[in-house]
C-alpha cells in the first residue's frame, strides 16, 4: 500500500512494565502507545505524578502516548453514572499530562435478552456528558465498537456518531465479527466517521488471529482507510500465548498450535506487528 500509516499499539500485550512496553515498541518500529495497563494496573488508576513519569520515560526513547485505552463506558447502562463520570474527568486530566492525542471509550453494557434500543436515549445522554467534558481539549474522543455494548453493530454505532458529532469512531474489525456484523458492511456505513483503527482480526467463531489471517477484510478496509486520509493504526494483538510452546520448538522458530499460538506475550506482539506490515507492504 502507498499510504504512510503510523503504528501505535497496546504494548501491555508485550509486557506489563513500561520498560518492557518501550522495548517492544522501539524494537518493532512502533512510535505510539495506546496506554491501557501498567504493572497490572489500569491507566485510569494512575496519579498525575505517575503519568508525568511515564511520559518522560517514553520521550527519552523518542516515543509518545497516542491514545488513552480507557475502559470508560464499560459499565452496565443501569449502573450509577456519577462515579463513572468522575473517573472519566480524572482520566481526561491524565490524558493531558501524558500528551495523548486520542481517548478511547465505550457505550455501556446492555442487559442480556433486552433490546438495546430501549436504552438508546440513556446511552446518548450519558455519552453527551463525555463529549461536554472534553470540549475545548485538544483530544479526539472516540468510541470503539465492542460486543455486548450499545455500539456493538454498525447501525447503533451510527446512531452515536450522528447524534454526537464530536465523538469519532474507532473501527475494530474483530469486535464487529464477534458481534455478528460483516466488516465491509460496517465500513460502508461508518467509514466517514473513523478517526483511527484497532488492528485485530478473527475467524467466524470469534477466535482472534493475526491481521489478514481471518475474515475481517483488513486489506480492503485498510486500503479504504488510507484512501480517505487515515493515518493511525493501533495494534491490539489478543493472540493466544501458549507458555509451554517454547519447550516444544527448535530455537528461532515460531510455532502455531491449533492455528496461531506463541510461546510468550512478546512473541505474539512481534508476530502481530509482522502480520500488519505484510498487509501494508
Amino acid at each position: 500500500m502507498k499510504y504512510p500509516f503510523v503504528l501505535a499499539a497496546f504494548a501491555d500485550e508485550a509486557g506489563a512494565s513500561i520498560p518492557e512496553q518501550i522495548a517492544a515498541m522501539a524494537e518493532n518500529g512502533v512510535s505510539g502507545l495506546e496506554i491501557r495497563g501498567i504493572d497490572g494496573r489500569n491507566v485510569t488508576s494512575l496519579t498525575l505524578a505517575e503519568a508525568k513519569e511515564i511520559r518522560a520515560q517514553l520521550e527519552d526513547r523518542g516515543l509518545s502516548v497516542w491514545s488513552i485505552g480507557s475502559p470508560i463506558g464499560k459499565i452496565n447502562i443501569t449502573d450509577p453514572f456519577g462515579p463513572h463520570l468522575d473517573l472519566y474527568k480524572h482520566t481526561l486530566e491524565l490524558a493531558e499530562v501524558l500528551g495523548a492525542k486520542a481517548f478511547r471509550l465505550f457505550s455501556f453494557f446492555m442487559p442480556k435478552d433486552e433490546d438495546p434500543e430501549i436504552y438508546r436515549d440513556e446511552v446518548l445522554e450519558r455519552m453527551s456528558h463525555f463529549a461536554d467534558e472534553a470540549r475545548g481539549l485538544d483530544l479526539l474522543v472516540c468510541h470503539e465498537n465492542e460486543k455486548g455494548i450499545y455500539g456493538d453493530i454498525a447501525t447503533r454505532c451510527k446512531v452515536i456518531y450522528e447524534n454526537l458529532p464530536s465523538i469519532g469512531a474507532i473501527f475494530d474489525p474483530a469486535n464487529f465479527i464477534q458481534s455478528g456484523q460483516d466488516t465491509l458492511e460496517a465500513w460502508e456505513m461508518l467509514g466517514k466517521y473513523v478517526k483511527y483503527m484497532h488492528i485485530k482480526d478473527c475467524f467466524a467463531d470469534g477466535s482472534v488471529v493475526p491481521a489478514g489471517k481471518g475474515i475481517g477484510n483488513l486489506p480492503a478496509i485498510l486500503e479504504a482507510y488510507g484512501a480517505q486520509g487515515g493515518k493511525v493504526l493501533t495494534l491490539e494483538p489478543h493472540l493466544t500465548v501458549f507458555k509451554g510452546l517454547s519447550d516444544l520448538e527448535r530455537e528461532g522458530e515460531r510455532s502455531a498450535v491449533g492455528g496461531f499460538a506463541y510461546p510468550s506475550a512478546r512473541a505474539a506482539f512481534d508476530a502481530a506487528v509482522d502480520s500488519l506490515r505484510e498487509i501494508i507492504a
